[in-house]
């Protein structure tokens, strides 16, 4: 963030009443003023029937970009329903770099929803966390091209299979949840 030069074109960061995000950032653009209001869709699975919603979030809770002269629409946009306030620092409205701004809609996808660091390569271990499969482990090997599944190897002592699930029922195994789960015989050999 830099220093607020009021005469300039700027971004800012708008903070907004609690769950106001949508209706500020209508009213904001009713007046022309260009907004930039990111949100997530967080896959669930609902814990009584175990079917998978959809449920969309604001990237940033409360809080929403704008981008106008300060000089000339402040009044306008620090009143506008839904504006709770400007991010400022020593009473001055701390403006956002526009690499910032670039950077958050590089993120944004073509369905509208930014996009969550997928850290699932191939031949990464996973579990299932939910549904029939729970429990269970296999190998990462690729995301379904357009949808939420991912198809994975399941290894057991007789067989091999593929399964493709909801990418929302898997987790990566990481080497610290991996030793949780499965204590150490040598830790245990060398308790006697």
């Amino acid at each position: 963030m830099s220093l607020a030069n009021g005469d300039t074109l700027s971004w800012y960061v708008v903070h907004t009443h609690p769950k106001g995000e949508d209706r500020a950032n209508t009213n904001l653009r009713s007046l022309g003023i260009e907004t930039l209001d990111p949100h997530l869709r967080v896959d669930k699975i609902n814990e009584f029937n175990g079917k998978l919603t959809h449920i969309v979030r604001p990237l940033f809770p409360g809080y929403i970009f704008s981008r106008f002269i300060y000089n000339e629409l402040f009044h306008k946009v620090r009143y506008t329903r839904g504006v709770h306030s400007l991010v400022s620092f020593n009473n001055k409205p701390a403006p956002v770099d526009d690499e910032i701004i670039e950077l958050v809609r590089a993120q944004i996808g073509k369905d509208g929803f930014v996009k969550t660091l997928d850290d699932l390569k191939a031949g990464d271990e996973v579990r299932i966390n939910n549904g029939r499969f729970n429990g269970i482990r296999g190998a990462f090997e690729r995301g379904v091209p357009d949808s939420d599944r991912v198809r994975i190897l399941l290894n057991t002592v007789n067989f091999q299979a593929h399964i493709v699930v909801d990418r929302a029922l898997v987790t990566k195994v990481t080497k610290v949840s991996h030793e949780k789960q499965l204590p150490s015989q040598h830790k245990f050999a060398t308790a006697f």
